[in-house]
């Protein structure tokens, strides 16, 4: 989504390196692969688009944050390739599969516009608008930010949960289960829940639709857990991270390697690290803290799909500083945590 493509190599690893009382060397920055083409303001949180037909032809949807801002569609050579303009400070995107319109399953990007308080609906992967939401109404605090799509693997319904810039202790998100109405997007609020610390702010959510669990960052405290399907209830299942990050916990990517396994990695935006936790028990604590070359990253995604030669194991997509996104090839990512777990059980 920005700047002219810049192609660093990646091949090679650059391990986490424990020093005198098992202190880890974060000066081992890992490279990435490809870095985007600029956009016009500021990015801030990017999603993945897998091409069902061929995947090497799948698309980086990311968005500029800006009063007059644009949500951007990148190849994976980071040449944009669709543009979306004059968006009222688009926050953060998301995608999901399959939904219905006009009889037609459709891939969708759900974009949260702050200025408005809408969520935007665009097909993929043209970008065209296909709807929107006026989202947190009758709310003092409104401002969405946030946002993350859910898709409920038995009836197939997709929601949306939306964040904002500020609001209650409880309550703080909202989700909004989506339907058709002549021809575009629309949904209706079927539950408000989530704790909020109130010490700064509530950005990045992520979804795990397969184990059916919704995972926010609520900055300056640490990752919140509930079950994504509102029949499952509002009880908070987990806080984890607490300790971990040296100031914002921001951006979640969530990295399958099984049905059950893999790792959630969060971004320690101000450390220019992501900390790294088990996807099948996040309450064990963080296992790596995976230093990288993207700065002051808000918003990150991954994907585990072969999206060719340059990934073959999945990418990792993360905001940068200087209108930028960063791709990740994971195969050095993981050996990345592999290599910092390794290296802590031997200094124990």
């Amino acid at each position: 989504m920005k700047k002219r493509i810049y192609y660093i190599a990646a091949l090679s690893v650059f391990p986490l390196v424990i020093g005198c009382k098992g202190q880890k060397d974060l000066s081992a920055k890992l490279k990435p692969a490809v870095i985007t083409e600029t956009v016009m303001h500021d990015t801030d949180d990017p999603a993945i688009w897998i091409n069902p037909e061929d995947a090497s032809k799948s698309i980086i949807i990311g968005t500029d944050k800006d009063t007059d801002g644009g949500l951007y569609a990148f190849d994976l050579h980071g040449k944009i390739i669709h543009k979306v303009a004059g968006l009222k400070r688009p926050n953060n995107v998301d995608i999901e599969y399959g939904f219905m319109l006009d009889g037609k399953k459709t891939d969708i990007a759900a974009v949260t516009e702050r200025e408005t308080n809408k969520v935007k609906f665009y097909a993929l992967p043209e970008l065209k608008e296909i709807g929107e939401i006026s989202v947190f109404n009758g709310e003092t605090e409104r401002g969405p930010m946030g946002i993350s799509m859910y898709k409920n693997p038995e009836t197939g319904a997709i929601s949306v949960i939306v964040g904002r810039k500020s609001g209650p202790s409880d309550g703080y998100l909202w989700q909004y289960r989506l339907s058709e109405k002549q021809g575009t997007i629309t949904g209706e609020v079927v539950r408000k829940f989530g704790k909020y610390s109130g010490l700064k702010e509530i950005e990045s959510i992520a979804v795990d639709d397969e184990k059916g669990y919704i995972y926010y960052s609520d900055e300056q405290f640490g990752v919140h857990q509930y079950y994504a399907d509102p029949a499952k209830g509002n009880e908070e299942l987990l806080v984890f991270g607490k300790g971990d990050f040296k100031s914002d916990v921001e951006g979640i990517s969530i990295y399958a390697t099984s049905k059950e396994n893999g790792y959630i990695l969060v971004s320690n935006q101000q450390n220019d690290t992501f900390n790294v936790y088990l996807r099948e028990d996040p309450a064990k604590g963080r296992i790596a803290e995976i230093p990288v070359s993207t700065r002051e990253s808000d918003g990150s995604e991954v994907t585990n799909v072969n999206v060719g030669p340059k990934f073959p194991k999945g990418v990792f997509v993360a905001m940068s500083n200087g209108r930028v996104f960063h791709y990740y090839d994971w195969r050095i990512m993981e050996e990345s945590i592999k290599s910092a777990v390794k290296s802590s059980n031997h200094s124990k």
